[in-house]
C-alpha cells in the first residue's frame, strides 16, 4: 500500500536537470563498470499511488515506484531512456524547443544516420512518448522543463476586463488587452507561467464552459457585454494548457471559477475531476495543472426538474456511455477524489447517473425557453447568485 510523500515538489532549473540526469548517467556506468545491473527508478504515477487532501486540493503522489532493472527484457527500454534523455538535455542546453512528434522523428533521424542505434529504433511515436514520460517522472520534472511541449493551447478566452502580459524568451514583454480583440478568443499557450495576469475593472467571476461552441455562442449573443467576467471554453477534457490557465486565474485574479458542462459521468470523472484536482497519469504536475477552487455550477440533477431539462436516457446500445458508468462505480470505490468527504455531493452526482441511467446536456438550456436567446444566461447567472453549485 502506497503512503503520502510528506514532501513536496519543487520546480527545478536547466542547471538542476542536467545535474541530476548526468549523475544518473555516471551511476549506471559505474555500475555497469562494476558488472552490476543498472536500476532506474521513477514516480508510479497512477490511481494506486494517488492521494487526495482537500486542504492540498488536487491529486498529489504516494511513495510508489516503477523499477526498471537492466535485463534481457528491460535492455532496450534502458537504452532509449539514455537515447533520448540526451536529445531532451541538448534541449535544454541550447534553449531549443520541441514536441513529442518532432522529437520522435528526430530520434528516427538519429537512428538514421548510426546503424548501431538500429537496436533502439521506434516503430511508432507510442513507444519513444512512453519513454519520454518516464524520463520526466523519473527525473520528477514537469515536461516542459525539458523544453517537450505539447500542442495544447488554453480555452478559448474572452474579456472585457482583462489584460494579459506575457514575457517573451528574449526577456520582452507583450501586452494583450482581451477588450481590444473583438470576438477573436484569447488562446494561451501551454506554458500559462509566463503570462501575468492583471484585471483593469473589477472581475465578478470566471465562466469554464465545457462546449467550446457553446461558450462562443454566449459570447456572440453579448455574455461578456453584459457582465464583468471571463468566459472561457474549454473543449471538452481539459489539456494542459487549459488546466494551467485556469490555476492562474485563480491565483493571480482571485475570482471565483464556475465549471458549466454536461450532467454525465464522463464529464465529471474525466472532464471536471481532470481540472479541478488533475489527474492520476501527471500526479506531479497537478500543483502548477490544477484549479482546486473551481466550483460545478452544473447541469446538476436537480436543474432538470427545475428547469424542465431535456435529457435522454442511457441505453444498451450507447456503449461509450455504459463504459462511464461502468467506471463512475470504480470510481466511487478507489478514486480518492470521490471518496474524500469534502467531495461527497459530486460522488452523490455519480450514484444519480448510475442509479438513473440518464445524461443531460449543458446546450439542453436552450430549450428553456427557444424563443428568448438570453434563456441559458439568465439561468447561469441565476444558479451563481442563488449559489447552487458544488
Amino acid at each position: 500500500m502506497a503512503t503520502r510523500k510528506t514532501t513536496t515538489r519543487k520546480k527545478q532549473s536547466g542547471t538542476e536537470i542536467t545535474k541530476k540526469a548526468k549523475l544518473l548517467c555516471e551511476t549506471m556506468l559505474k555500475d555497469l563498470e562494476q558488472a552490476n545491473r543498472p536500476v532506474l527508478h521513477a514516480v508510479k504515477c497512477s490511481l494506486d499511488n494517488a492521494f487526495y487532501d482537500s486542504k492540498v486540493g488536487y491529486l498529489t503522489p504516494g511513495d510508489k515506484i516503477v523499477r526498471s532493472e537492466l535485463n534481457v527484457s528491460s535492455v532496450q527500454k534502458l537504452a532509449r531512456t539514455v537515447f533520448l534523455l540526451d536529445i531532451l538535455l541538448n534541449n535544454v542546453d541550447t534553449g531549443a524547443v520541441n514536441t513529442k512528434r518532432e522529437l520522435y522523428y528526430m530520434a528516427k533521424g538519429l537512428v538514421k544516420s548510426d546503424k548501431n542505434l538500429k537496436p533502439i529504433d521506434f516503430d511508432e511515436q507510442s513507444e519513444s512518448d512512453s519513454i519520454i514520460d518516464f524520463i520526466t517522472d523519473m527525473l520528477e520534472v514537469y515536461r516542459e522543463e525539458v523544453n517537450c511541449f505539447a500542442n495544447d493551447r488554453g480555452g478559448q478566452t474572452y474579456s472585457k476586463q482583462l489584460e494579459v502580459t506575457e514575457t517573451l524568451p528574449d526577456g520582452s514583454k507583450a501586452v494583450i488587452d482581451l477588450g481590444s480583440l473583438g470576438t477573436t478568443p484569447f488562446q494561451p499557450k501551454n506554458k500559462p507561467q509566463a503570462l501575468k495576469l492583471r484585471a483593469k475593472k473589477k472581475i465578478d467571476f470566471c465562466l469554464v464552459v465545457e462546449s467550446e461552441g457553446t461558450a462562443n455562442t454566449l459570447v456572440s449573443n453579448g455574455f461578456t457585454q453584459r457582465n464583468k467576467c471571463i468566459l472561457m471554453g474549454a473543449q471538452g477534457v481539459p489539456s494542459n494548457g487549459v488546466r494551467g490557465w485556469c490555476k492562474l486565474i485563480q491565483d493571480q485574479l482571485k475570482v471565483p471559477i464556475y465549471f458549466f458542462g454536461d450532467l454525465d459521468a464522463y464529464t465529471m470523472q474525466n472532464i471536471f475531476r481532470t481540472l479541478k484536482a488533475g489527474s492520476a497519469a501527471s500526479l506531479i504536475r497537478n500543483s502548477d495543472f490544477s484549479a482546486p477552487d473551481v466550483k460545478f455550477l452544473g447541469v446538476l440533477p436537480e436543474d432538470i426538474k427545475k428547469y424542465d431539462l431535456n435529457y435522454y436516457e442511457v441505453k444498451d446500445k450507447d456503449a461509450s456511455e455504459l463504459r462511464a458508468l461502468k467506471k463512475a462505480k470504480d470510481v466511487l470505490n478507489n478514486d480518492p477524489f470521490f471518496k474524500d468527504k469534502k467531495n461527497k455531493k459530486l460522488a452523490d452526482i455519480l450514484r444519480f447517473l448510475i442509479k438513473n441511467k440518464i445524461r443531460c446536456e449543458q446546450q439542453a438550456l436552450f430549450s428553456v425557453n427557444p424563443k428568448d436567446p438570453l434563456m441559458p444566461e439568465k439561468i447561469i447567472l441565476k444558479k451563481i447568485k442563488e449559489k447552487s453549485y458544488i
